[in-house]
Parts: C-alpha cells; sequence; structure tokens
C-alpha cells in the first residue's frame, strides 16, 4: 500500500477528483423524453375523443369551434404535465432527505456527507448496521465483519484485515482486505481507503442493467385503471347506442350531415363517461400526502405506502429504541456465592468490545469506568482471540493476554452462558430465580463467566467449548418513551393490535409492555417455541399473543408472514440489520431514521427521522385520512360526471338537434377542467374526520367505489342532473331558437352544483358549510374556489360567451341557478341530520 495520509483529503483534492469521477451513485433510470410524456397523455381515451370532435368540427366548416377544442386540449395537456412535473419534484425531494449518508475524514476532521459525495481517496469510517457505500481497501479493523452475500451469494459472513498492498496475491476474486459496495457491515468498524465509486463498483457494474427495469403498477393503480376501462366499456356502448338515436331523429338532414351529427353527439356521452381525472387524483393526493407526512418527520420511499398506512391492522413493534428510549444503564449487579463484584465488573468490560456500537456494551464500559475500570486498565494487553456474537448462540467472548495468564470472558444471555458453565444445581436454581426477579423488574438480565488458561494452546475453539466459571448477572434498564403508552392506547382504541417483537427475555419483555398498557401480556412465545411450531400452527398462535421473545430474524419473518397469512395489514417496525428481512416482509417496513441501520432504512417502505412512536400513529391517522379523501375524491367524480352523461344521452332521445344540446363537446371539456383543480386540491386538502382513530381498519380487499358510495354518487348525480337539464329544457321550450340561453342555465346550474358538491361530500359527518368554515383561512381553497366563480362569471358575461355559444343571464336568472345548483346538492346535509351522524 502506498503511504497514507491519515487526515485525509482536502477541499481542493476533493474538488479535483469529483471533477474526474464526478458524484458516486449508479446509472440512473433514462427518463422518458418530454415528448413521450405528451405522446402518452394524447393516447389516453379521453384526448382521442377531444381530438377527434376538434378534428370534425374542421371538417364540418367550423375552425372557431375546432380550434376552441384544440386550445382546450392542449391547456390539459399542459395541466397533467405540470402535476407530472410537480410530483416529479416531490419524489426527487423525497429521495433527496433519503440519501443515506457515511462519516469521513477529511482535513484531520470527522464529518458526515452524503454518501454520493465520496470520491477516490477519501478515508471513509464504516461501523456494524452499515451498508457500505464504495470499494476500498481496509486500512484499519477492529473485528470488522461483512455480509457479501449480495454480491457473492454467500450467506456466511466475511472477517475482513488490513490490506499489505493493493493487488491481492490470492486467486479468489473476492478480497478479505477489501470492501464493496452494497455489502453490510454486520460486526465491528472500519477505516476504508475508497478506491473506486458509482458505476464502477462491483455493486455499479451490476446496476447499469437494473437502470432498465421498468416499475410495476401498485394495487391501487390497477384497481383505479379497471374503474376507468369500465367506464370507457360503458362509454363506447352509449357512444354507439346515442349516435344511432341521432342519426334516425336527423332524418331530415343529407346523409353527409346525419353521419357528422351523430358522431359529435356520441363522443360527447363517450366524453362525459370517461372519468380520466382518476390517475390525476390518485397521483396528486398520494404524492401531495408523502409531502406533508415528510414534514412531519415521516419519510415514504415508496408513494403506495401513503395509502397502506391506514388499512394497519397489526403493528409489530421492537422493544428497545422503539418503545423504550434505547439509553440502557447498569442498574444492578449481583454475584455468585463467592465471586467477587469487581471481578464481576471487570470481566464484563473484557467481554465486551474496546469500541463499542450496542447501547448494552456502552452502558456496561461507561459503569466500568465510573468504578475505577478505564478502557486503558481494562485493555491492557493483546487480544489473543473473539468470539463473535450469533443469533444463534446469543452470547460473545474475548480471549485476553494479561497478568501473565490469558482469560477468556464471556458475556451473553443467561441461558446461553449458563449452559457452558460448571454449576451446580443448587447454584443454578438460585442464578434462575435472580434472574426471574430481575424480568419482572423490567430489566435486561445479561450474565457473564470467565475461564482463566495458562497457553493459547488451552483455549477453547469455539465458544461452546468454554467451561466458565459463573460470575453472576447484569441488570440493565431501558425506560419507556415519553408519550408511549397513550400511543399504543390510541393504537388499540383505533383497531390496531400493537404486537412486540424482541429478542429479550419474555418476562421482561411483559415488564415493558405492562408499562406501556400493551394488551395481554401475561403470555408470550419464544423463538425456541417458533421453531417447534409448523406454519399453520403458528397462524393459529398469533392471533392470541401480543409478545413474541428470544426471536432471530427468521423467526420474525415468520411471524410476519404468519399475520399475512391471518389477512392482516402487518406494518413492522426495526432499525437493525437483524430487522431488515422481517420489514421487507412486511406489508409496511418502519425503519428508524436517527439510529437506524442503512440496510433496514433500504428495506422499509417508510422512515421515521424522529425515531418517535408518536409519528407511526400520525401517519396512521394521516393514512387513513387520505384514503378517505381519495375514496371522497372518486365518488365526487361519479357525481359529477353522471349528469353530464345523462345530458348527452336525453338530448338526443329528446329529439333536440345536436347545435342546441346542453353540452357540446367543448363543454364537456370545460367541465373537465373545473373538476380537475376542484377535486384534486379542495378534497385533497380536507382534514380527517372526527372518528378517524375510532373505527377499526379497512378491510384492504373492499372496493375504493363501494356499493354505499356508489348508490350515494348516482342519488346526487340524479339530482344535480334533475337541476341542471329541466331549467335548460323548460328554457328551451318557452325560446327554441335561444338555445344560448337554456344551454347557459343548465351550464350556470353544473358549475354552481360542483362548487356545493365539494364541500358537501368532504365530510361524512359535517355539514356543507361547517366544511367550508374548518379550511376558511386557507388560501389554496379560496384561489380555487373564488377562480371557478370567476370562471363562471366570464362565461357568462365576457365576450368569450359568444365563442361557446352561451349567452349572459339576468341577475334574477342567475339567481334561480344558484338557488337550483345548492338545492340539487345540500339536501344530502338532511341525510346526514336524519342518520345522525352530525356531532
Amino acid at each position: 500500500m502506498k503511504k497514507i495520509n491519515w487526515n485525509g483529503l482536502n477541499k481542493e483534492e476533493v474538488a479535483l477528483k469529483r471533477d474526474e469521477f464526478g458524484l458516486n451513485q449508479l446509472e440512473q433510470k433514462k427518463k422518458e423524453p418530454f415528448y413521450m410524456k405528451v405522446f402518452h397523455i394524447i393516447m389516453e381515451p379521453m384526448f382521442l375523443l377531444l381530438i377527434i370532435a376538434a378534428l370534425i368540427y374542421f371538417f364540418l366548416g367550423e375552425p372557431q369551434d375546432g380550434l376552441i377544442m384544440l386550445v382546450f386540449v392542449v391547456v390539459i395537456i399542459a395541466i397533467e404535465v405540470i402535476q407530472e412535473w410537480k410530483t416529479d419534484q416531490t419524489l426527487n425531494a423525497l429521495k433527496d432527505l433519503s440519501a443515506p449518508k457515511i462519516k469521513v475524514v477529511r482535513d484531520g476532521q470527522t464529518s458526515e456527507i452524503l454518501s454520493q459525495e465520496l470520491v477516490p481517496g477519501d478515508l471513509m469510517l464504516i461501523e456494524e448496521g452499515v451498508k457500505v457505500p464504495a470499494d476500498g481497501f481496509v486500512i484499519k479493523a477492529n473485528d470488522l465483519r461483512i455480509n457479501e452475500s449480495s454480491l457473492t451469494g454467500e450467506a456466511e459472513a466475511v472477517w475482513k484485515k488490513i490490506a499489505e498492498a493493493e493487488e491481492s496475491s490470492s486467486e479468489d476474486y473476492w478480497r478479505d482486505d477489501y470492501v464493496y459496495t452494497g455489502t453490510l457491515v454486520t460486526t465491528g468498524s472500519g477505516t476504508i481507503l475508497v478506491d473506486k465509486i458509482g458505476s464502477h463498483t462491483e455493486y455499479g457494474k451490476i446496476g447499469k442493467h437494473l437502470a432498465t427495469a421498468e416499475d410495476e403498477a401498485t394495487p391501487l393503480d390497477k384497481q383505479i385503471g379497471k374503474l376507468v376501462k369500465v367506464c370507457a366499456i360503458i362509454a363506447l356502448i352509449f357512444l354507439l347506442l346515442v349516435a344511432g338515436v341521432t342519426f334516425f331523429n336527423d332524418a331530415d338532414l343529407p346523409l353527409k350531415d346525419r353521419f357528422v351529427e351523430s358522431i359529435l353527439s356520441g363522443i360527447t356521452i363517450a366524453m362525459a363517461m370517461i372519468p380520466e381525472e382518476f390517475p390525476v387524483v390518485l397521483t396528486v393526493f398520494l404524492s401531495m400526502g408523502a409531502w406533508r407526512l415528510a414534514k412531519k418527520n415521516s419519510l415514504i420511499r415508496k408513494l403506495p405506502a401513503v395509502e397502506t398506512m391506514g388499512a394497519v391492522s397489526v403493528l409489530a413493534v421492537d422493544k428497545t429504541g422503539t418503545i423504550t428510549e434505547n439509553k440502557m444503564t447498569v442498574t444492578e449487579i449481583w454475584t455468585v456465592s463467592g465471586q467477587s463484584e469487581d471481578r464481576l465488573i471487570e470481566t464484563m468490560g473484557l467481554a465486551s468490545e474496546t469500541d463499542p456500537y450496542d447501547p448494552m456494551e456502552i452502558a456496561m464500559l461507561e459503569y466500568d469506568e465510573a468504578h475505577g475500570w478505564s478502557k486503558e486498565k481494562l485493555f491492557n494487553g493483546p487480544l489473543v482471540k473473539e468470539y463473535p456474537f450469533t443469533d444463534e448462540l446469543k452470547m460473545m467472548g474475548h480471549i485476553w493476554q494479561r497478568n501473565n495468564q490469558i482469560e477468556v470472558t464471556v458475556k451473553g444471555s443467561p441461558e446461553s452462558v449458563l449452559n457452558i458453565s460448571t454449576i451446580g444445581s443448587k447454584e443454578k436454581a438460585e442464578i434462575m430465580s435472580v434472574i426471574d426477579q430481575f424480568a419482572h423488574e423490567g430489566l435486561r438480565v445479561i450474565a457473564v463467566g470467565e475461564q482463566i488458561v495458562s497457553s493459547e494452546n488451552e483455549v477453547p475453539a469455539s465458544i461452546e467449548e468454554s467451561e466458565l466459571d459463573f460470575l453472576g448477572l447484569i441488570g440493565l434498564s431501558d425506560p419507556p418513551r415519553k408519550g408511549v403508552m397513550e400511543d399504543i392506547q390510541q393504537c388499540q382504541k383505533a383497531g390496531i393490535k400493537v404486537v412486540m417483537i424482541t429478542g429479550d427475555n419474555g418476562v421482561t419483555a411483559g415488564a415493558i409492555a405492562r408499562k406501556v398498557a400493551i394488551a395481554n401480556t401475561n403470555e408470550f412465545i419464544t423463538g425456541a417455541e417458533i421453531d417447534t411450531l409448523s406454519d399453520n400452527e403458528l397462524i393459529e398462535k398469533v392471533t392470541d399473543i401480543n409478545i413474541f421473545s428470544r426471536v432471530t430474524p427468521e423467526h420474525k419473518m415468520r411471524i410476519v408472514q404468519a399475520f399475512k397469512a391471518r389477512g392482516e395489514v402487518v406494518a413492522m417496525t426495526g432499525d437493525g440489520v437483524n430487522d431488515a428481512p422481517a420489514l421487507k416482509y412486511a406489508d409496511i417496513g418502519i425503519a428508524m431514521g436517527k439510529r437506524g441501520s442503512e440496510v433496514s432504512r433500504e428495506a422499509a417502505d417508510l422512515i421515521l427521522m424522529d425515531d418517535n412512536f408518536s409519528t407511526i400513529v400520525n401517519t396512521v391517522r394521516d393514512g387513513r385520512r387520505i384514503y378517505d379523501n381519495i375514496k371522497k375524491a372518486i365518488g365526487y367524480i361519479f357525481v359529477i360526471h353522471i349528469p353530464i352523461a345523462l345530458t348527452a344521452l336525453f338530448g338526443p332521445i329528446l329529439g333536440i338537434p345536436q347545435a342546441a344540446l346542453l353540452l357540446l363537446p367543448v363543454h364537456v371539456v370545460l367541465l373537465e377542467l373545473v373538476i380537475d383543480p376542484t377535486c384534486s386540491v379542495v378534497l385533497e386538502r380536507q382534514p380527517s374526520e372526527p372518528d378517524i382513530m375510532d373505527r377499526p381498519p379497512r378491510d384492504p380487499k373492499e372496493s375504493i367505489l363501494s356499493r354505499g358510495l356508489l348508490f350515494k354518487s348516482v342519488l346526487q348525480g340524479l339530482f344535480i342532473f334533475l337541476a341542471s337539464f329541466l331549467v335548460y329544457y323548460f328554457t328551451l321550450q318557452q325560446d327554441p331558437s335561444n338555445d344560448e340561453l337554456a344551454r347557459t342555465m343548465g351550464l350556470a346550474v353544473l358549475i354552481v352544483a360542483n362548487l356545493f358538491l365539494v364541500q358537501v361530500n368532504s365530510s361524512n359527518h359535517l355539514f356543507g358549510i361547517q366544511t367550508f368554515v374548518k379550511l376558511i383561512h386557507d388560501k389554496v381553497i379560496w384561489l380555487i374556489l373564488g377562480g371557478t366563480i370567476l370562471v363562471l362569471l366570464a362565461l357568462i358575461y365576457s365576450p368569450i360567451n359568444g365563442f361557446l355559444d352561451l349567452a349572459p343571464l339576468s341577475l334574477s336568472q342567475l339567481g334561480v341557478c344558484a338557488i337550483l345548483g345548492m338545492v340539487s346538492v345540500c339536501w344530502y346535509d338532511l341525510v346526514k341530520l336524519i342518520r345522525g351522524t352530525y356531532k
């Protein structure tokens, strides 16, 4: 190896290398060109119909109407593109917030930077739980072990040694003195001299192929897609029906004109029947929901998780750090009769890592320091060997050469340490009694033992072969977080089952669970018991169990899968490497942003930036609110499309000429421009219902357009249709030559009804006026609603009415339209009152 500069790179060197090598990031997926986005929008059924209608107008020799239609097409496409651009901006902002960070040494100072800012030559500091962000040489290692299965396929983690040369002397491709991007530090820590970044790393070579992967539609996307397809099929049927009726009604016209008029009538109803707002609503609601949650310290990594959080029925939480503060303190020391308390404290420190990562080991060394055992005094001899901690063994050990002897020091779970200790049955019974006492006090219990040997030849080959003198027990406490009990009670009130999954003793876990009011804490099941159960038996068992103790990553996965097999929607919290598989299997994986490992954050759907349990509860509440509002928006879209569709249907059936119909294609497009912003913005901003956390989780299999919602939408749509069509029809009957006035009256009723509808449907409990008052200080709501009123007035009283075949209204006529529009919608507030839902 070349001589290493332990002060790291300076600013000038970093800048030069950045220019030479670029950012440390994998090859990005190619973005869809702008013209392809426009092409995909144009190919949607709604826009194809618009363009066909515009071309027919030109064909009829009416370029003015055709031009207006094309202008509307351009405006709507612009709205779609702008909304998509805003969504991209939101997602990019969220991506920046979740960008992984890494510690480096630069200019002699240790600092934390975004991993994409690494350059070759950087000194990178890695520790347990970190996902390696660049390839590099190991120049310092402290019990460093790395899981390279993501690259090599080998499950066993690799112990790393310090690199002595840049070229490997081994024939093996994968080096043990080198670290690779995308691999995971499972034990210890190290200093790495960065060698390769970005696409030049071993991981980056694979990443080039991943850049072409296509995204799959989410379940909610598919559900919305089915609704749109069903509506499109219905629209095609009505198109043919209306076109046929119009063709036979216009028997007095030349064949060519009859054909064109029938096509225009058919296109009008088809446009009215296709709710192309659905994809827009879904995108806007989820992306805005994710953005709002990010401001509340809940970072959504995958958009569908916003909606799925509202359906969570089981919340599986880790005890340490999630329910408790993860600030361990040694509060109890107990020694076996005849053993020295000072020796117990000394051995406890010797069995710990010299530079600990685990909170318990940090607490033990702090306790040692307070009792006269500093690191310098403890670790004053060479380390002969170590027995690393494993999930299976649940203990670890260090062998030191000190005081002219070799000391085998071991600590771990009491059950594991007792199994390799030379201790009588009477003493063992006494120890088990103390363990039980500590556990009932909610303490984490660690056992400590030692074995003195005279030479390295006598050192046990594995920790299981040791014959320990059992020294005593250490009791550590980790108090519950403030407010966590109230949050758990809120979850249980909302029908969410809170279960604790921990590696700790079941009795200890039960004591903590009782402190935070988790239900059914008297029974628990251990990982060893889970091993004896079949999958079907475990599925039955999880129904009544809320505490799972002494579990491994495999157990966590099985527990999550068992709940899912029962039809539950499972959210799983975690922060460690061992939580990552379960986070991936859960419907919603929730990682801790502050103390969580990089791999757990990578596996998660949601990251808590403040590691606060309250944030989970708030996210569930927001998830329910967002889903409620999506349902309201979809119901709203159906309501407003019904009068448009029925108007387009009954006009030809009643023999009204095409030119005198209430809604021509250009007017349908106009209403679409009113619907999109009103629906997407006003309903998205609605606060949650008062009872949102008092009801059980929704059934994930339920249709987003339930029978009840569909019935309500059809009923509301019929009322609006009757109000708008009847005022149009009676006005037209009084003066058949003044179809502009009749059309304006009907259109005004539709737009006014739209304004009241969005308020009435904003809540299932509150009156429309109450929902308006709740957001009366929201400037965006005023902008949308006020803007809609200005559009209506402009259509009626500005010169634009001539282009749209509309006419000015008198104040009395406008008043009639306003009253009809209000009455056609506000009757539903009476239904709320009668049903007793008003609170």
